[in-house]
């Protein structure tokens, strides 16, 4: 594997880590299609968790089948494929060393009253499973946020310790926060500044909007005239709001949505500096063909194709 200069880069800004995981992140960003631009597209498959089988996979019936996911996310020329442990598991020695893998290690599901995740899988899995990373959810403004906090704080020092990375899926929710107000801009931004101070290598948020939640952050806005008009000056926000673009970021896909209208986003994070995408739900619960075209578009986007 000849790493480019832009991925040297990339890990120039981890600064304290292990060559162990400067390697594992080196292995994300040097697969794949988009291998060594220093941009990735995962494929994370934890729905089935969130809001069960018939919610996820019924749309797309194959994606029942854990080989299937695999096997899309390879067939694509994605950079890594993040899941819970038991799928992980259900593919693990057929797929061996052919995608770097993400072990989600906490989840919540549907029936739960408060927001809050459980603790599913472990560093030591990661490792039996060859993964290249820990993937950890954090609902920042819920009631359970430091508890969550601590947790990823504990294993992430785990991983680093044995030469995984870190990825941190920061999504508020809970507590006060107005529903219009967990895709905030202000929010957005400051869970993706809380996931970088919680040490994580790779961040996950969803794309803002335009509404700003706190009133004391509106005052900063406006005083300090943050652009927030578009979507690329937004994600741009987030970015230097992720220590000045020295982490990855990578923005969810979200809710079910066309085609025009998930391009159009990606365009807009490509040219507000993202990192690059998380695509779930819009591409596995579409018919095989279909996915493939839609992620080979995603792709020659962030490769500045299209």
């Amino acid at each position: 594997m000849k790493m480019t200069s832009k991925v040297r880069q990339i890990l120039r800004n981890y600064e304290s880590d292990c060559p162990g995981t400067k390697g594992q992140l080196a292995r994300i960003l040097m697969t794949g299609r988009l291998a060594g631009t220093g941009k990735v597209v995962i494929l994370p498959v934890d729905q089935g968790f969130e809001h069960g089988p018939a919610r996820s996979f019924a749309p797309n019936s194959p994606g029942n089948d854990p080989h299937y996911h695999y096997q899309l996310a390879i067939d694509a020329g994605l950079n890594a494929f993040a899941a819970p442990l038991g799928l992980l598991e259900a593919g693990a020695d057929t797929y061996a060393g052919q995608i770097p893998t993400i072990l989600k290690v906490n989840s919540a599901n549907s029936h739960a009253r408060e927001k809050n995740q459980a603790v599913t899988g472990s560093v030591d899995d990661a490792l039996r499973l060859g993964c290249s990373a820990i993937g950890f959810t954090i609902y920042p403004a819920s009631d359970n946020q430091f508890e969550m906090m601590e947790e990823i704080r504990e294993m992430a020092a785990e991983a680093k310790s044995v030469g995984l990375a870190v990825v941190i899926w920061s999504y508020p929710r809970g507590g006060g926060l107005s529903k219009e107000g967990e895709t905030a801009i202000d929010v957005c931004a400051y869970a993706a500044h809380m996931a970088a101070l919680l040490g994580a290598h790779i961040i996950k948020v969803k794309p803002p909007t335009d509404h700003i939640e706190q009133q004391e952050a509106r005052k900063v806005y406006e005083a300090e005239n943050i652009d927030i008009s578009t979507l690329a000056k937004r994600i741009e926000h987030v970015m230097t709001s992720s220590f000045a673009g020295r982490r990855l970021v990578v923005f969810s896909g979200g809710a079910a949505k066309g085609n025009v209208a998930i391009l159009d986003e990606i365009r807009a994070l490509r040219d507000g500096g993202a990192s690059g995408s998380i695509i779930g739900r819009n591409s596995f619960q579409r018919p095989r063909a279909e996915a493939l075209e839609l992620l080979d578009k995603v792709v020659k986007i962030y490769k500045g194709q299209l």
